[in-house]
This record gives structure tokens, sequence and C-alpha cells, in this order.
């Protein structure tokens, strides 16, 4: 049957260029016919209401109903008086072919005699890569594993498949359709504890099935293996690793073509941690290098969901799902403790992953693969993903504003998604006495030495300045402290 799509308006990624010739309305009309040709809507699939649409593409509402109006004649759609707009059966596809409180305050303990106070809480800490660990969902979480225990059967219960739950997988195989536009099937998708086993589970795979002997990684991108724990893996598992430049286009093609690699790890979306997107060129060149040599691309979706004043930018599995495996997380749109994150992997390759994840860990918590499957069906993920950008669109805002009082000078770059930028230090500075001069006066920074191959190398200065985990009226007073340091 078809997922029920039960929040007040589902996500669907449509894109429109409006450097085109052709009409607005008409390449609207053009991406819905497509997506439900295709399969990315099924039959039965809610679509967004006009106002919600209208909104998300930045047009107005009478042309989405226009274009919902001319669907509707042409037998695609359907609608009745009081109801939703869905996609009707087509083309012998049929509605049933598809299956379906914050912490408590503790006061700090009294050292010891000899012992040195602890250190004064930081006015901020601009850590990268955290999410805002106190907007947690708590009570919808909460709700939803209230749910999974009440309706789970009793089959439920048991080890179960080692894919992980059909339930969830069907969902999310919707989602990134919809959302992503992903070519994703419910066979293909593996669920993990998190990213780091979607990963290791991956290069396992490569190294064991694929004849994997080298991955390339993006510089600046995961770092070495002093910093990452996804590089020590690769080492231990006898994989070498290469790094490929990364510049203002995003991962540069040419040069993966002469590092050796069969495989690469990428961020294409939301390159991390610089947050340039990978250009129309450089994706096709991906696709074909994975084509023409049997390579492989390891698709890092970490962030997709937080996008501002751009566009979405779909999947690169969309266009070579036989090459590319496409991975993601709850850590960034929930929080890291849901440890749930997904790996939807080639077909030739789906079944060898879902093995070593048996010989991992037997499976991730069915219970909590519920609790998610309902969030996202009764559109209780949506929202909180629509408040949570709404929170931290305010805190770039305050960010950029901050920036432009107290440190004019420095340029942020990366702002298009996520909850991180770059800030470029002067020519000549140390990183690392910056961050240790910011920390002296309550600061946290972080630099972009961390994420590059070789930490030693020359590069130009930078920090990586997170803003997902601190709050809004912290970041003025934290940059005007440590502003003579940025500039």
């Amino acid at each position: 049957m078809a997922i029920e799509w039960s929040g007040l308006s589902p996500g669907l990624l449509v894109r429109l260029d409006r450097s085109a010739g052709q009409p607005l309305r008409g390449q609207l009309e053009a991406s819905l016919r497509e997506a439900i040709r295709g399969g990315r809507l099924r039959a039965g699939e809610r679509l967004p209401s006009s106002r919600e649409l209208a909104r998300a593409l930045g047009v107005s509402r009478g042309m989405v109903q226009e274009c919902y109006g001319q669907l509707l004649a042409e037998g695609y759609l359907t609608s009745r008086a009081g109801s939703a707009t869905r996609v009707a059966g087509i083309g012998g596809q049929h509605a049933g072919d598809h299956p379906v409180a914050g912490p408590a305050v503790v006061s700090p303990p009294v050292p010891p005699p000899g012992r040195q106070p602890p250190e004064p809480p930081l006015i901020a800490d601009f850590q990268p890569s955290v999410p805002d660990l106190s907007s947690f969902p708590r009570s919808d979480w909460a709700w939803a594993i209230k749910q999974a225990c009440t309706q789970a059967a009793a089959a439920d219960l048991g080890y179960g498949d080692p894919h992980g739950s059909p339930v969830l997988r069907e969902v999310l195989a919707g989602y990134l359709r919809r959302v992503r536009a992903a070519a994703a099937s419910p066979a293909q998708m593996i669920i993990s504890t998190g990213f780091a086993q979607g990963i290791n589970l991956v290069l396992h795979t490569l190294a064991r099935q694929g004849g994997v002997t080298r991955v390339a990684f993006e510089d600046p991108g995961y770092g070495s293996a002093q910093e990452d724990e996804t590089v020590r893996a690769a080492l231990t598992m006898g994989i070498r690793v290469s790094y490929v430049p990364v510049d203002e286009q995003g991962l540069v093609v040419g040069e993966l073509a002469a590092s050796g690699a069969q495989a690469v790890v990428v961020t294409p979306a939301h390159q991390s941690p610089t947050g340039v997107v990978l250009s129309p060129a450089r994706r096709h060149a991906l696709t074909d290098w994975a084509r023409r040599g049997g390579g492989y691309v390891i698709e890092d979706d970490y962030d997709s969901e937080f996008r501002y004043d751009k566009e979405p930018v779909g999947a690169l599995q969309g266009l070579a799902p036989d090459q590319v495996f496409l991975l993601g997380t709850a850590s960034k749109a929930l929080a890291p403790a849901v440890r749930l994150g997904w790996v939807h992997a080639p077909a030739a390759l789906a079944s060898a992953v879902a093995a070593e994840k048996e010989m991992s860990d037997r499976g991730s918590c069915t219970l909590d693969q519920l609790a998610l499957a309902t969030l996202l069906t009764t559109g209780r993920y949506d929202r909180h993903l629509r408040r949570m950008r709404t929170v931290y669109a305010a805190r770039r805002t305050a960010l950029t504003g901050a920036f432009a009082r107290h440190a004019p000078r420095v340029r942020l770059t990366g702002l298009a998604a996520g909850f991180q930028a770059v800030a470029p230090l002067p020519p000549g500075a140390g990183e690392t006495a910056v961050i240790a001069a910011a920390r002296a006066r309550r600061v946290g920074l972080h630099g972009i030495r961390g994420y590059r191959g070789d930490p030693d190398a020359a590069a130009p200065p930078a920090l990586v300045m997170g803003f997902g985990n601190v709050r809004e009226r912290a970041i003025e007073p934290a940059i005007a402290a440590v502003a003579d340091l940025l500039s």
C-alpha cells in the first residue's frame, strides 16, 4: 500500500530553474509528471498542500493550484473536496503495488585540597557538526516509542531481518525518493547503528566483496587517521587511503583518477567542512569515473535537511544508483543519542552489506526503528525539521551579524546549509594559537587543520564555526570577545 504521510504537508524535492526560458508553471508540471512516471511518487501518495509547496518554491499559491488542476485534468492526480491531493494510479501503477524538559542543573563538585578548581563555563563553544541537543523532541520521541511498544507484533521483538525493520526501510525509501530524489528501494536499505557503523559496513563490504584496496577522501574532509575514526578503520582493514583536494566546485575529480582509488567518500550536497556544493559538471564527472572504472562512490548525506537561501540539491545517488552508496543518519535531525543511520546500497552489494551488519551486531534496536518510522509517517519528524530550520537560520543570522559588527574583514563561507561556517584567518595566523587565546577568553573555537589529510601541510588557516548547539544570545558576546583574534 502507499505510504501514508499524515503530517500537515509532506516534503517534496522539486527544482525550478529561473534562468531557463521555460515558464515556472511548465517546469513544475513537468517535474511532477516525471516524478510520477518514474516512481518517485507512488500511487496514493499525498502531495504537499498548494500553500506549503508555493512557500517552499517561492512562487504564488495560484500557480501551484493551476499546476495541480492541469495534472488533475490529465489524470495524474486525484482530489476530493476536503481531502488532500494524491497521485492517481497510472500506467498499471496501483496504490497496493508497494507495501509499505531540560537536564537538571547540577552544581560543580568542590575540588579536593591541592587541586585546581574547574575552568569557568564557556561563553560559547562553536563546535562543528553538533545539533542543538536541548531541542531534541523528547515528547514526540516518547510518544513514538510508546506507539512502537503498543503496536509492535510479537515477531518484531525477535532479531529480525539484518537489513533492518521492513517498516522503517519502506518509509525511509519513500522519504529519500520524495525529499532527496534518490532511486531508493526498501530491499537495498540497511539500517545501521549510526553513521559510523554504516560507513564501516560499506568499507568492509568493498574490501571483501568489491576488491577495493584504496579509498579516497576529500581534503579537507574527514581528516587524518589521528583525527578520524573512519580513516583509522579503513587502515585497520588493510585499505590504503588517498586524499583528493576540494575547490570551489567540490571534489577535484581529475585528481581522483590519478590517485589510484577504487572508491571515494564524498559530501556532495554540502561539503564538510567548506560548505561548497559539488557542481553539476563534477557530479557527472564523478559518476562517469565510477562507471568507467567500476569504482564506487560513498555519499555522506549528513545534513541535507537544513538549507536556507538556496534550493535543495538532490542526492548524487540518483545519477548512478548502481555505483553509489547513499548514507544518512538521524544524528543531525534529531540527536546523536538516537543511534540510527541507514545505508542504501547498490543492488548487487545490498545483501553483502546486510551480512556484514548481521556479523557485527545482529541488528539495530527494532523498537527505535519503529519509533523513527512513526515520526516520519505522522509528520512529527517534518514538523521538528521545520522548527529547527527556523532556529538554525536565526543563529546563522546572529553569527553573520556579529562578524559584520566585530570582525567585518572576515568573510564567512559555507552558510547555504547545515549549521557551521568557515571563517578564514589572516595569512600567517596560527590556528592553534588563536584557539588557545580564545579559550583563555572563555570562547571555544575549532580549526580546519583537523579536517586535512596532512595536518602539518602548509595551507591557509581558518576556523570552522559551528552554531548548531550555541544559544543565539551567546553568539554576539562570544564573537565580540575574540574579534581581535579573528582579524
